[in-house]
């Protein structure tokens, strides 16, 4: 079990605050104080810099912190198993993000569910950003994300690489001629949520031309990528989202992919777990499952 001042370590990074880690923990701050001493004096190293009352980590600190992350987790998770080896049962419970769990995962995911019978499975389905978070809290086992996040945090894997593309009803009408990505932006843009990583590609590419999603002449923001299809096919804007959540809508020919010169873009879906893991081992056999 992790030390009660590596606990309060943890939480004075969760908050990079000394006066919230303590009203978390129920602690003074003097107390929350000499933890972090104790900790420094202990590993011989500051773990925290101070700049205009500002508080972020060493260099040491980021390393302490990845480690009990890792730690914190592992333990989490050996409680579980050990609870489930009571009952005969094990459960597996990781997340995915939308497009992914509903576009370009379940034959594998079928397969895999097929060839454990003896395991329970918990499926989560969330934006890349709120993935994280429950990698982060140990709340799930694994996930596979699209998206932009920091990789050295995690042990990370490709599952598959996607094309990203520009789509549209197949009977829309461009109010000008279409051949750039600033040549869209009079029409009506569906978009997903920020903390999507659909939407973090989108935001990245259009910075890469010096524009942002509010150049667009109206937005219709969706949590839900069913709903943004269903948008596009009654022609209710354009959109930019990965080939495999529309490729059924053109084959059929109720979509069509928008040619831009200046969009060539493929990205990542990334299975990805908590760096040092000591379930590392088990996490890239399910990997090896998966694919």
């Amino acid at each position: 079990m992790l030390d009660f001042r590596m606990v309060t370590f943890l939480t004075v990074c969760k908050y990079m605050s000394f006066t919230r880690a303590a009203e978390e923990l129920n602690l003074t701050q003097p107390a929350v104080s000499q933890h972090i001493k104790y900790l420094e004096h202990e590993f011989e190293t500051p773990l925290f810099l101070r700049e205009r009352k500002a508080l972020s980590l060493s260099p040491a600190g980021t390393l302490l912190r990845s480690s009990l992350e890792s730690m914190r987790n592992d333990e989490n998770t050996l409680k579980k198993r050990m609870k489930e080896s009571l009952v005969g049962k094990k459960v597996l419970t990781f997340g995915v993000t939308m497009t992914i769990g509903e576009y370009a995962i379940l034959p594998a995911l079928a397969r895999l569910i097929r060839t454990h019978p003896d395991t329970d499975f918990h499926i989560r389905y969330g934006n890349t950003q709120s993935l994280l978070a429950d990698l982060y809290e140990g709340t799930i086992d694994f996930a596979i994300v699209e998206g932009y996040f920091m990789e050295e945090n995690y042990q990370t894997r490709v599952y598959r690489t996607e094309e990203y593309i520009a789509v549209a009803s197949s009977r829309h009408i461009f109010a000008n001629p279409v051949h750039c990505m600033k040549d869209l932006t009079s029409e009506r843009l569906l978009i997903r949520e920020p903390g999507s990583g659909t939407r973090a590609i989108l935001s990245r590419a259009l910075a890469l031309k010096n524009m942002s999603v509010q150049n667009f002449s109206h937005i219709v923001e969706v949590e839900n990528i069913h709903t943004i299809v269903s948008l596009l096919q009654q022609d209710c804007g354009i959109s930019f989202l990965y080939k495999a959540a529309v490729q059924e809508e053109i084959d059929r020919g109720t979509l069509m992919q928008i040619p831009l010169e200046d969009l060539k873009l493929k990205h990542d879906f990334t299975f990805i777990w908590n760096k040092d893991s000591i379930f590392s081992a088990e996490y890239e056999g399910i990997f090896e499952e998966l694919c």
